[in-house]
């Protein structure tokens, strides 16, 4: 069993592993493009103190290989709430100035015991003045509820929320 996320007395065990994969548009074709394709959307889990997430980085500037570490729950883009047995879970769209538009989002997703989320939103950017290229996001959450094994986000998710919009 992995313990992650918030486990205190009354509280089911929280895991969470958020994943960020950046590039710009020299690898949105071509190998470079296939390299960030088959960028894993799931890692197993090493031990993470409570109050933290499991933080995986890939960029285009290593060649896409991951990068991990922990974060703060706090600085997490996920809002996280026990509501009698179930946990609430709410993606949050963070930089409120990226692209797409996401008018109409997804309600909360209720876990039971036992289950997990994989949440994905993706996001372009251009520099305020618009002198350099544009750069992308993809941010995925993976998030269970109740002891897993450290290999859980390594198989298919019990719900799948797919945010991505076109970023063109």
């Amino acid at each position: 069993m992995v313990t992650a996320g918030f486990a205190a007395q009354g509280r089911r065990q929280v895991t969470v592993q958020w994943i960020r994969t950046s590039w710009t548009k020299e690898s949105r074709g071509g190998e470079s493009a296939a390299r960030r394709n088959a960028a894993p959307l799931g890692f197993s889990l090493p031990q993470v103190p409570s109050g933290f997430a499991h933080f995986v980085e890939m960029s285009e500037w290593d060649g896409f290989e991951p990068r991990a570490g922990q974060r703060d729950l706090d600085k997490v883009g996920v809002s996280l709430r026990e509501e009698g047995d179930r946990l609430r879970v709410q993606a949050r769209v963070e930089p409120l100035f990226g692209l797409p538009p996401r008018r109409r989002r997804p309600p909360a997703v209720r876990l039971l015991p036992g289950q997990w989320v994989r949440w994905q939103l993706n996001y372009r950017f251009s520099s305020a003045a618009g002198i350099r290229d544009w750069s992308y996001w993809l941010d995925t959450f993976n998030i269970a509820y109740g002891p897993i094994d450290q290999d859980v986000f390594l198989s298919e998710p019990s719900v799948l929320i797919d945010e991505c919009g076109p970023v063109r």
